[in-house]
Parts: C-alpha cells; structure tokens; sequence
C-alpha cells in the first residue's frame, strides 16, 4: 500500500516537471553508411515535434535595399537577412534543418562555404541544395531555408 501511494506521488510529481519543461524538437544529423560523407552539409536531418518555418528565398540586398556588386557582401547580406527572417518567427541559425542555396555561377561554390560557416552549424549542417541559375535585377545568390523550432 505504501508503495502504491510513493508511486502516485512520483507520477505526479513528474508529470508536472515534465510540463513545467518546454519541449525540444528533436532533430537527427545523420550521413548513413554506405553514402559518401558530404563536405559541408548533412544527407539526412530528421526531426521530431515542433513549429515548422519556411523561409522565403532571401537575396543579397542590404538593409536600405541596395544592391552590392560583389558576391561575398551579397552573401553575407543574406545570411543576416536570414538571421533577421528567424529572428521575427523566435529561431536560429542552429534550427535550420534544410537550405537551398541558388547561385549565378558555381565558380561562387568555395566563397559561399566560407561564409555560411560564419552562420550554420558545422558540425551538424543542414541538409542542402546547392544550384545554378539565373537570377534578376543583380542577385548574384539567393537561399530559402526551412527551420524547425519547439512548440
């Protein structure tokens, strides 16, 4: 009987600890064997419970809406744009879980990894696309993210 009542008392007690604590998604980094280990990003993420935010592409334009000519400003201009586009919907760089990243010239390749090192998560990076294309009106990179947050 007295153990019965301790183990009432155990579950309660958890249970309210448990609520008190705010969930975590639960997001996997995984490159499987047998797949190449990829240099800069991760073959699978998988992620658990939370709030899903997409993240429309975002270009190199800087905060007064200027348009710079080089491909390292316009790249680090995206990637605090990103980091502002996060910030507004409560999440960060390290709650990416999927980038895309479109490019006017794969020649921009070893420069774009320079930088978004400065931003993501090396040692667990986001799953990626990296794409050449033509873009407009002087963009020379453009990159959407999907990120997921706890609830």
């Amino acid at each position: 009987m007295r153990f019965a009542w301790l183990a009432s008392v155990l579950l309660v007690v958890g249970g309210i600890l448990d609520a008190a604590t705010p969930p975590r998604s639960k997001k996997q980094f995984i490159n499987p064997n047998g797949v190449p280990k990829p240099t800069g990003y991760t073959q699978v993420v998988t992620s658990g419970p939370g709030q899903m935010i997409f993240l429309s592409g975002q270009g190199g334009a800087a905060p007064d809406g200027t348009m710079p000519e080089d491909f390292a400003t316009q790249a680090r201009n995206t990637f605090e744009n990103i980091g502002r586009c996060l910030a507004a919907a409560n999440a960060r760089f390290e709650d990416i879980v999927k980038i895309n990243y479109y490019v006017t010239d794969m020649a921009y390749t070893a420069e774009l990894r320079r930088i978004r090192a400065q931003y993501l998560n090396q040692a667990a990076p986001p799953a990626s696309t990296l794409v050449q294309t033509a873009l407009g009106q002087g963009l020379r990179l453009e990159v959407e993210v999907i990120a997921i947050v706890p609830e």
